[in-house]
């Protein structure tokens, strides 16, 4: 049987016209170079403000990381190993990834990317050597990432798979009472906003074993005293039934991903069976300078700055521009428009404005509905967000103009 957990052929046929006409309006493929901050400059000299950048506290362009990926490469006088790290790594990356580990206060590992991390380690947990030697029951959340949705059929080849509603706690618990393990996958912050019922999640992890995977990429580093994320400031420490992956490459200021664990979970297993986990290409050593001195950072009391900063910026975002997910202390918003064509018509007009705000719609989310995400960064002045909000009406009023 076909589609049973995924349909590419219908998702093209449904939202590729809305991408060509983004594509048609110059809204994809943009070339730039960084101008004076917090410009971009496109290659015919167009100024612009990023206003979907993930980079949450402006690290992507400080000093010190910059330095500190060069300053790697200096030392070490190779990019890679081009070698399977479990079977040969640098000694670096244990250096990178301890530190890491107290940051977070949890084991974890590096890889090239959060959603390499999710392509090896989720048909491992399907097949069951990881919970206990019995398959188990695994439930995606309808909201989940790319990154783990596509990886459903190869987990549904290994075990049963469902999806349940967006944060269907009560579906989960009666999946729970049945009896066996249970596996929820799910975001710990969504990348259109909000965020997953973590305290009742883990609920359930103490009252029936639940076990729990999350892509936590969009709060690592702007939640939590060291940055530690969203779902790892609510727990003392990671069980033996969490793993948490997040990107290094969005609020961290680096490139990759890290998976967090418990320290007796079977990391052996995960790099043996794990596909992308154990092949060739691992994170490198330019990369690694970078995440260490991203490290030093979130050590220090300029990450506390840059969170109090980010938080200002979207306090004055939600009074001053309505969006669907508006006082939340996560800085992903939605700004709902009623159509595809409307909301590539607007971000059009605030390109040529001076902003860049992506125009969102199916498959990115729901059929039927779309908008515009936008996401207010600790390195956005507070003239720059007005004068968005002022750009924004401005679209809005040209676009719906007699209609």
């Amino acid at each position: 049987m076909h589609n049973q957990f995924i349909n590419t052929h219908k998702i093209i046929n449904i939202g590729d016209q809305s991408w060509q006409k983004a594509d048609n309006n110059g809204l994809l493929n943009i070339a730039v170079q960084h101008g004076q901050a917090p410009f971009l400059q496109c290659e015919n000299g167009h100024e612009f403000i990023n206003m979907c950048s993930c980079s949450y506290l402006g690290l992507d362009v400080h000093p010190k990381i910059v330095q500190g990926a060069i300053s790697a490469m200096e030392k070490h006088g190779t990019l890679l190993i081009s070698t399977s790290r479990l079977r040969i790594h640098l000694s670096y990356i244990e250096e990178v990834e301890s530190v890491l580990s107290d940051l977070v206060q949890a084991k974890s590992i590096t890889t090239l990317s959060c959603g390499s991390a999710s392509s090896g380690i989720l048909p491992v947990l399907a097949s069951g050597h990881l919970t206990g030697g019995i398959q188990p029951l695994m439930i995606f959340d309808k909201n989940c990432h790319f990154s783990m949705n596509h990886i459903k059929p190869v987990c549904g080849d290994e075990t049963q798979v469902l999806t349940c509603a967006h944060n269907d706690v009560d579906f989960i618990e009666s999946q729970c009472q049945k009896g066996g393990p249970v596996v929820y996958v799910a975001d710990g912050a969504y990348s259109m906003g909000g965020h997953t019922p973590i305290k009742e999640l883990l609920e359930l992890q103490e009252k029936y074993g639940l076990y729990l995977y999350f892509d936590d990429s969009h709060s690592f580093s702007v939640i939590g005293e060291t940055g530690a994320g969203f779902v790892r400031s609510h727990m003392d420490e990671v069980s033996e039934r969490t793993i948490i992956v997040a990107s290094l490459g969005k609020a961290f200021g680096a490139t990759g991903g890290i998976v967090m664990m418990n320290e007796k979970t079977n990391l052996k297993l995960i790099e043996r069976f794990g596909g992308p986990m154990g092949w060739s290409q691992s994170i490198n050593v330019a990369a690694m300078g970078a995440i260490m001195a991203s490290a030093e950072i979130h050590k220090s009391p300029e990450l506390g700055q840059l969170q109090n900063k980010l938080r200002q910026n979207i306090k004055l975002f939600d009074n001053t521009i309505n969006t669907v997910n508006a006082d939340t202390p996560l800085p992903i918003r939605v700004v709902p428009i009623p159509s595809p064509e409307h909301a590539i018509e607007c971000s059009k007009f605030i390109f040529d404005h001076g902003f860049y705000s992506s125009a969102v719609f199916f498959p990115i989310i729901a059929r039927g509905t779309a908008g515009l995400r936008v996401m207010p960064r600790a390195d956005l002045e507070a003239k720059d967000i007005e004068r968005f909000n002022q750009v924004l009406n401005m679209a809005r009023e040209q676009t719906f103009k007699g209609r």
